[in-house]
């Protein structure tokens, strides 16, 4: 049976390293409840993108300190603010110091190895990502595009001699962004930027029909923000922006709510739906 390769890349905060069980765990049984008789295993090759520990340090480091100061209200969401703020500024790359943007892309790096070992090293891709693990997807598979921005130790962690296809972007088939900030970063370019594609070019018609990019966002998410608005390019590379109510009774009407994506059945269903008629192109 060809294989399905599922990256799947977290966002901010202190991510714990089984940040993706509890979504595997639901696309699984979605899947399977959806193609019976066969085991979810044998179809899909997941990997997760942990990236967090190269930033949770510092940025630990960095609360303990301002907790030192003067009284602050407002003591969990200014935490919250400063752990988007935080990884967000300590990621994005400087014109003499690129070190973390280097060694959070090499840990993207490692997982698609782990991914084509796992898939085969032509299995098309899928890249489920949250929060600022949009903006490393996205710039991830820009630098993809045009290998002179690959950074040496990216490319050090591709397989050797020659990376695979899988690793160098050319399957990429289907992206799932939830509550992504890209919106934001887009004020950093002119009319607000260009998106990276989905389906990448290699990808054939007749696969890259089951693919594209879809956009998840709770209104009551203040980092997550639609994509297809922002110029005709984003229009155009991003087939879906998609509204939910993330998260329960506590989390689902506020700013929280950014953090409850994983699960949410609005997001699982209709990722493993769609997993699930690629798995049935491939394998017919």
């Amino acid at each position: 049976m060809k294989k399905i390769a599922v990256a799947l890349v977290h966002g901010i905060g202190n991510t714990p390293a089984d940040f993706a069980d509890a979504m595997i765990a639901e696309l699984k049984q979605r899947f399977e409840s959806a193609n019976p008789g066969v085991v979810a295993d044998d179809a899909l090759a997941f990997a997760p993108v942990y990236w967090g520990p190269i930033l949770q340090t510092p940025e630990n480091e960095l609360w303990n300190r301002l907790k030192k100061g003067t009284d602050m209200d407002f003591i969990a969401l200014r935490r919250f603010m400063v752990s988007f703020a935080a990884d967000a500024l300590a990621y994005q790359p400087l014109p003499y110091e690129r070190s973390k943007y280097e060694e959070v892309h090499t840990v993207f790096a490692e997982s698609l190895k782990r991914l084509a070992a796992l898939a085969g090293p032509t299995a098309p891709l899928v890249v489920v990502s949250h929060s600022l693990g949009t903006i490393v997807t996205s710039n991830y598979f820009y630098d993809l595009s045009r290998p002179k921005l690959i950074p040496a130790p990216v490319q050090a962690a591709m397989t050797a001699p020659r990376a695979t296809a899988l690793e160098r972007g050319r399957t990429f088939t289907a992206l799932y962004t939830l509550g992504s900030p890209i919106a934001l970063w887009s004020l950093r370019y002119a009319d607000f930027g260009k998106p990276i594609q989905v389906p990448s070019a290699p990808v054939k018609p007749d696969l890259a029909k089951h693919g594209g990019w879809f956009n998840f966002y709770d209104p009551d998410d203040v980092i997550g923000y639609p994509l297809k608005t922002l110029n005709p390019a984003y229009k155009a590379a991003v087939k879906e922006d998609r509204t939910l109510n993330s998260g329960g009774i506590l989390t689902s009407w506020n700013p929280v709510s950014h953090i409850s994506y994983w699960t949410d059945n609005d997001v699982t269903k209709p990722i493993a739906a769609r997993l699930t008629a690629l798995s049935q192109f491939l394998n017919p």
